[in-house]
């Protein structure tokens, strides 16, 4: 009898990724397979786009539709109930009110020539999913997952292997709390976020979004430095900084340091309320290939520094900080995987 697979697609606002695992759980490969996102085109477009990522994906490994049992679906929210977009800064406001989740089972049957299940759910929950399995090991342990990148993903997963969803489809949006600005010694106005909140969000002084603005302040302590002299455009001087960290670049390093404090603060914030067993660190500055060793880990030793002293007595041994290992394919893994379970279930 064929084995088993339930397909995951990842949808990000310029590409979508596809892969499956096996019944067992395991992935079926973890080379990446992504195509653009073609928002520009309209909500048809996209939905041809995921169903051409399975028809690739199923090419590429050699696999019929018949071994699909299901279709898992990492969708960024905010979402108006489940399955249906509300506005969103990443995608056109024409995809507000959109019901995906109708889309794309309709599409799904038609391909397969018979209903498909699908679920869906917040891309960066269905990435905690995916690394959560592979920290926790055997073991049942809760795992909390942090992944910066242009925003600040984060999931908590657990001992049953799901994410914390919450009633509205929003919980852990953990990058919008505040930061304890008083801790870093922080003074003015608040840095801005894109979600409209103005007490200082976390995502706003961890992630991409907020660069522009450390590179400024640093600046002002590191006049002569090469980015101060430099023409280009904001974005392309702050997206240089990770490249100038790995090679020692001292301006940089301040700037990732400091970006590790409050996530170390984050972490501790976090666990006050969800204790988890382990905290799973992931995004571009774990990114095995752009990023040296070294690199990774002073950036998790200032995290777990600057943690500790704000836990728990208990929490302070306990609790494991680790990278994340899979990149660009946690999301579309873990939508995979979620799908698995909730078959399971069934």
């Amino acid at each position: 009898m064929s084995k088993k697979i339930f397909i995951g697609t990842d949808s990000g606002a310029t590409s979508s990724k596809t892969a499956a695992v096996w019944e067992n759980g395991e992935a079926v490969t973890r080379e990446l397979q992504q195509q653009p996102t073609p928002a520009q085109n309209g909500t048809d477009a996209v939905v041809r786009g995921w169903i051409a990522g399975i028809e690739n994906f199923l090419v590429n490994n050699q696999l019929p539709w018949a071994q699909v049992q299901g279709v898992g679906l990492a969708m960024p929210g905010p979402y108006k109930r489940y399955g249906v977009l509300d506005r969103t800064s990443n995608l056109p406001a024409s995809f507000e009110g959109w019901d995906f989740h109708a889309d794309y089972s309709r599409a799904l049957a038609r391909q397969a020539g018979r209903p498909i299940p699908l679920i869906t759910g917040n891309d960066g929950n269905y990435g905690g999913v995916a690394e959560a399995q592979i920290a926790r090991g055997k073991t049942k342990s809760s795992v909390m997952m942090l992944m910066p990148g242009s925003g600040l993903g984060a999931a908590y997963v657990g001992a049953d292997g799901l994410s914390l969803d919450g009633h509205t489809l929003a919980g852990m949006e953990a990058g919008h709390m505040p930061v304890p600005l008083h801790l870093l010694g922080l003074t003015g106005k608040p840095f801005p976020c894109g979600c409209g909140k103005d007490w200082g969000c976390v995502e706003a002084y961890t992630t991409i979004s907020g660069l522009p603005h450390l590179l400024a302040e640093k600046l002002l302590k590191f006049p002569g430095h090469e980015l101060a002299k430099s023409t280009a455009p904001a974005r392309e001087k702050v997206l240089s900084l990770r490249s100038l960290a790995q090679k020692g670049d001292a301006l940089a390093l301040e700037i990732f340091d400091f970006q590790a404090r409050v996530m170390g603060l984050h972490v501790a914030n976090l666990a006050m309320a969800l204790d988890p067993g382990i905290v799973v660190i992931g995004g571009g500055l774990m990114d095995y290939g752009a990023t040296t060793p070294e690199f990774r880990e002073r950036y998790l030793r200032i995290i777990r520094e600057t943690a500790r002293p704000y836990l728990w007595p208990a929490q302070r041994d306990t609790i494991k900080i680790v990278p994340a290992v899979l990149g660009d394919l946690s999301q579309a893994i873990g939508a995979a995987l979620v799908a698995l379970y909730q078959s399971a279930a069934r």
